[in-house]
């Protein structure tokens, strides 16, 4: 079925043209829905929730920019929104924030292992991680959509980083342990 099918299916609220919709994204949006939750479970509760706010948004879709784009930032909105009613977020003074460049060599370390320490985070720093690092948000778009302060969210950008930091260093040393060990 063509986009624009789809699409039309979609507006007259066609459940052929929802299913359709269901089985080409759902794994898809789930992945952006995992990355900006706290677990599985509440990963399938956003994407459940972003599918009933695409159905009933559809015709806001107005063919400009990819599909795939629009139908991502749904569900990356459906899961600030549970965040935003649960007041997550730790408003700090702009001078409070240390920019500190963090690297670590991941190379050895599984994506599985990664997207668990991502998920992990407090809120406040897994949502700004995401959005920032891995979605591409610059900081001022950042703070509008979750209704915070820039330096907020350079704040948790950067506490996130040093908890993964040191999240990966121990699970590196456990590593380097267990090998001598053996």
């Amino acid at each position: 079925m063509s986009l624009e099918k789809l699409l039309k299916g979609l507006i007259k609220e066609k459940p052929k043209a929802q299913a359709e919709l269901y089985t080409l994204y759902s794994r898809t949006l789930f992945g952006v829905s995992l990355k900006y939750s706290r677990n599985y479970e509440e990963a399938e509760d956003n994407l459940q929730d972003a599918f009933l706010t695409i159905f009933k948004k559809i015709q806001q879709y107005k063919g400009k920019g990819s599909f795939e784009g629009w139908l991502k930032r749904i569900v990356i909105n459906t899961a600030l929104q549970r965040y935003r009613k649960q007041q997550v977020f730790e408003i700090v003074n702009e001078q409070q924030i240390e920019q500190e460049e963090v690297t670590v060599d991941t190379e050895d370390i599984s994506l599985q292992f990664l997207l668990k320490i991502v998920q992990e985070l407090p809120d406040r720093y897994r949502l700004v991680f995401n959005l920032y690092v891995l979605d591409g948000y610059p900081h001022k778009e950042i703070a509008k959509m979750l209704s915070i302060s820039e330096g907020t969210s350079k704040s948790n950008l950067a506490r996130a980083r040093l908890i993964l930091k040191e999240k990966v260093e121990n699970f590196q040393q456990s590593e380097t342990l267990q090998s001598s060990t053996r």
